[in-house]
């Protein structure tokens, strides 16, 4: 992977994974985001790829990939070249909780991944009894296996877009500043070899 500039069309542009457990609301809250409107959505059968501005400066393209059992196990192929994460937590399904933080913690040691900031959403809070953004941080232990990283917990409802916007412009400041920091550091080799 090359230097970013701005001679480079895709140069001001991060990507961004999304993942989750199978109904989590992924595909629910990237298509509030990019259309702001009601939808309808169906289970991701592979994955969606779309691009939101929320910020006219850094676009995000977001491949949000399936969160069946069979296409978590590709979870991994799509990590490559990667600028942030976006782990959606279904935060009203208590019964399978400790297999969503089974796989949020198996991605997280994914290598082409390593320090790339992490927003966590703890979707689903207008569901009576959701636990709350607390609660997700400390049952995911977000404070250890992130410790390496930037990271952020946000409740949202992707049905109402409620904290959507705030999870997402916080995940932009971190990739901006992950992307200035690896950028720096990849000129600083480049200058050793000249």
């Amino acid at each position: 992977m090359g230097l970013r500039s701005s001679k480079n069309p895709k140069a001001n542009q991060a990507r961004i994974l999304l993942l989750g457990l199978d109904s989590a609301g992924k595909s629910t809250l990237l298509y509030k985001l990019k259309l702001a409107g009601p939808i309808i959505t169906i289970p991701t059968i592979g994955f969606n790829v779309e691009m939101i501005e929320l910020e006219r400066d850094l676009p995000l393209t977001v491949w949000d990939v399936g969160g069946q059992e069979k296409m978590r196990t590709v979870w991994g192929c799509y990590c490559e070249n990667t600028d942030g994460l976006v782990y959606v937590v279904d935060s009203s399904d208590r019964q399978r909780l400790e297999d969503s933080q089974r796989e949020f913690e198996r991605i997280l040691k994914n290598e082409h991944i390593k320090n790339v900031p992490v927003v966590l959403l703890a979707n689903k809070q207008d569901v009576p009894g959701a636990l709350t953004a607390e609660d997700i941080t400390r049952m995911f232990k977000v404070k250890k296996l992130c410790s390496d990283r930037n990271w952020y917990v946000q409740p949202c409802c992707a049905v109402t877009g409620e904290g959507l916007a705030e999870g997402f412009r916080q995940l932009t400041r971190f990739v901006r500043s992950h992307m200035k920091s690896r950028g720096d550091t990849l000129a600083f080799f480049k200058q050793l070899k000249l």
